[in-house]
This record gives C-alpha cells, sequence and structure tokens, in this order.
C-alpha cells in the first residue's frame, strides 16, 4: 500500500496553505487589527473561527466523501447539486475569483512600479496567466512545484513580514473603534465570514485529492486521513500569519490611521519599516499568494469542466485560462461589483451544505433534510445577494428585521427553524436505509 512520506505531506500541506491563502487573506486582518484596537485579541478569535475553521471544516467534509463537491451534493439530486456546483465552480473560477487575484496582484504588486494603464495590466495578466497555466497544466505536479518550491518562498516572505510586526511594531495597540467596542468577537466572526475561503474550500477539496492520488496513493481511508492533515497543516500557517496581521494592524494607528483597507495598512508598515524594499516584499508577497490561488482555482475547474463536458483537462485549462484574462483586463472595480453580489448569495448555501454533510449520520434519510434547508437557504442567499447589489427593493421588508440582517446574516434564523422542522419529520417518518441501489 503507497503511503506518503513525512517530506510528502508537508508538502501537501504547503501546497493546500498556499491555495487558501489569496490577497484577500492578507488584506482583512490587517483591517481588523486596526479597528479593533485594545479589543485586538477577541476579534481576531472570532476571525479564526470563520476564516480558517470553516474552510477547514469544509475540506474535512470533502475528505469524507471522496474529494469532489458533486459528491457532497449528492443529496439534493443530480440536476439540482449538478447546478450548485456548476455555479460555485464559475462564480469562484473564471468569471470572478480568478480573474480578481490577477488584478489584485497587479494593482498592489506591480502597479506601484509601473504604474496602472490598460496597456501594463495587459502585459502584466498575459505574463500572470502563462504562468498559472504552466502550473495548472500538470496537475500531478502541483505538490512539488507549489508545496515544495513556491510557498517556502512565500512563507519565507511572509516570516519576514510577520517577524517584523511582532519585533518592530509601528506603535503601541491603538484604540477600539466603535464598531469593536461592543461585540468585538462577533465583528471578527463577520470579517472572517466575508473571506470567502469556504467557497474556495468546496473547489480546492477535488485538487487535493487528486494530488494525493498522483502520488500514488489509492486506498480511501489514506486519501481522507491525508486531506484532512494538509487542512490542518494549512489551518496552522494561516492563523500564524493571521496574528501576526493583526498584531500589524492594531499598532499601525499612528503610521495608517486614516487608512480605508488593508492594502494601504500594509503599504504604510512596509514603508515605514523597510523604505523602498519594503514596496518588493509586499510585492512578493501579493503576487505568490495571488498566483498559487489562482493556480488551485484553474486546475479545480479544469478537473470538474473536464469531467462534465467532452473535453480534455488541458482544452478546458487552457480556455478557461484565456477567458479569465480576457475577464481581468476588465478592471478591479467592475470585477468586485459583479462578482460581491454573487459570491455573498452562494456563501450561506456553501455554509449550509457542509454543516448538513458533517452531520450526515444525524439524519435517516438525508434527502428529507438537505433538499427543504438548501432551498430556504437558496431563498434567503438571493436576498442577500440583492442587497450587496443595491438592489433592495426587490428584497421582502420583513428580511430586514431578522436576526443579523444588517451584517448579511439574516439567513442564520429562517435556516435554522427550517433545520429543526425537516430533521424532526426526518425523525418521525423514519427510513428503510437499507434500499436496493
Amino acid at each position: 500500500m503507497q503511503r506518503l512520506t513525512r517530506s510528502d505531506l508537508l508538502a501537501l500541506g504547503f501546497m493546500t496553505f498556499a491555495l487558501f491563502l489569496g490577497a484577500g487573506n492578507i488584506i482583512f486582518p490587517p483591517s481588523v487589527g486596526l479597528a479593533a484596537g485594545e479589543q485586538v485579541w477577541l476579534a481576531a478569535a472570532g476571525f479564526l473561527l470563520t476564516g480558517v475553521g470553516l474552510p477547514l471544516l469544509t475540506v474535512v467534509a470533502l475528505a469524507r466523501v471522496g474529494g469532489g463537491l458533486p459528491r457532497l451534493t449528492a443529496p439534493l439530486g443530480v440536476k439540482a447539486g449538478g447546478l450548485f456546483a456548476i455555479a460555485v465552480y464559475l462564480a469562484i473560477g473564471p468569471l470572478f475569483a480568478t480573474p480578481r487575484t490577477a488584478v489584485v496582484a497587479f494593482e498592489m504588486g506591480m502597479a506601484p512600479f509601473s504604474g496602472s494603464s490598460d496597456l501594463a495590466l495587459g502585459l502584466y495578466t498575459l505574463v500572470y496567466f502563462a504562468a498559472v497555466l504552466f502550473l495548472s497544466l500538470n496537475p500531478g505536479q502541483l505538490v512539488d512545484r507549489i508545496g515544495k518550491w513556491i510557498t517556502p518562498v512565500l512563507l519565507s516572505a511572509l516570516l519576514v513580514l510577520g517577524c517584523a510586526a511582532l519585533l518592530v511594531p509601528a506603535g503601541a495597540i491603538g484604540t477600539t473603534t466603535p464598531a469593536y467596542q461592543s461585540a468585538p468577537l462577533v465583528q471578527g466572526f463577520l470579517q472572517g465570514y466575508l473571506t470567502m475561503d469556504t467557497l474556495g474550500a468546496l473547489v480546492f477539496g477535488i485538487v487535493i485529492a487528486t494530488a494525493i492520488r498522483d502520488r500514488g496513493v489509492s486506498n480511501e481511508a489514506l486519501i481522507t486521513r491525508y486531506a484532512v492533515s494538509a487542512g490542518m497543516i494549512a489551518a496552522v500557517g494561516l492563523s500564524l500569519v493571521y496574528l501576526a496581521l493583526f498584531y500589524l494592524g492594531a499598532t499601525s494607528q499612528g503610521i495608517a490611521g486614516e487608512a480605508q483597507n488593508g492594502v494601504q495598512i500594509l503599504s504604510n508598515y512596509v514603508q515605514h519599516t523597510f523604505g523602498a524594499a519594503g514596496s518588493v516584499l509586499l510585492a512578493v508577497v501579493i503576487t505568490l499568494a495571488c498566483l498559487t490561488t489562482a493556480v488551485g482555482l484553474l486546475t479545480a475547474c479544469g478537473e470538474f469542466f473536464s469531467k462534465l463536458l467532452p473535453l480534455s483537462y488541458r482544452t478546458v485549462v487552457i480556455a478557461l485560462g484565456v477567458f479569465s484574462l480576457l475577464v481581468a483586463n476588465q478592471g478591479l472595480t467592475q470585477l468586485i461589483s459583479v462578482s460581491v453580489p454573487v459570491l455573498v448569495g452562494l456563501y450561506p448555501l456553501a455554509i449550509v451544505l457542509v454543516a448538513l454533510s458533517l452531520a450526515d449520520r444525524l439524519w435517516c434519510q438525508p434527502r428529507r433534510v438537505f433538499v427543504p434547508v438548501m432551498a430556504v437557504t437558496l431563498v434567503f442567499g438571493l436576498f442577500d445577494g440583492l442587497n450587496a447589489a443595491g438592489l433592495k427593493s426587490f428584497v421582502p421588508a420583513a428580511c430586514s428585521h431578522l436576526p443579523l440582517a444588517a451584517e448579511g446574516l439574516g439567513w442564520l434564523l429562517p435556516v435554522a427553524l427550517t433545520l429543526l422542522l425537516a430533521a424532526a419529520f426526518d425523525r418521525l417518518r423514519g427510513t428503510p436505509q437499507l434500499q436496493v441501489e
């Protein structure tokens, strides 16, 4: 029986860490730290619950069913599950998330040196997606190329930034803004929720499982164990990065008190601490973080759509890469304006799907629970998406009075009530679990 060596397992964990660590994961924590001030560690705890805990649980859920989203959605039925999977892969892949990695990498890593002209963006994205395609066309080499080579460079740059934040802070921990004074844990929880890493985990599961199988491992129990181990390594790495960045933000009020986002906080800090070399350091961190995430997304989409369509993996990856290149050149503002409502609408579905899957042993007949609960989640997810798009007139007024509706979590109560009713009905009906296949 083929097993992974310790070095291979560590490389697999590093690869998983790099897949998850995108630009958003680096930008959000400093913003939370800056706003939380003296309440930074309570806010950090809430952030870690949703920014690390939920993606890890998603990896575990996918590992338990074999690593693919279609298996996770099986209780919904072929058509509904298939439509949800397609929506997730398109949103997190060529339509929004993958092109956005290129634009963010350009805006933060290259634009300070080259300017923000359309020509500069076009040339940068051409080189960027050439590198993404090179790494994606051979998914069996991801552990070696990303886990053993790219991630160590990324970790080294993050180590320099993290150690500087801890050892050479820009100042003392600042004051707490009003939003974090009353409930810093909740605010941190909501900010971690907005990282959208759970959606990423849904598509990365197949990448992790494929990488394990490409190392010669065929035993399903071992694949599950290795996938969970890789997820835990990634979770530890992400937590350490987040904690350092929280502290960086919390101690930067003196140099970035007026900053509107994490980009400005990080830029101010590296300039303050490292001078001109700081811009280079930040460019390396952001570029590699975006690049590895794009590779993971493109590989996952290639694996999924090559099984769905009568096309080879290579053909699908090239087509999606070229399409993502074209979308990326529409600019960051346009991408964000279109993508945020879609991602906000899909995210509740992802959370509920993972939760129901992890609790699958509680259901007599999973379909009885999955279908009504996911249907209600879909409705309220659509409402959240419409709100995010500024189309509040299409949302029933009663939705605004739900608990946590203002934070985009209005779906929690109706989904919880539906779950209780569906679970009770499932128990009352019972089921002949053993049926002829």
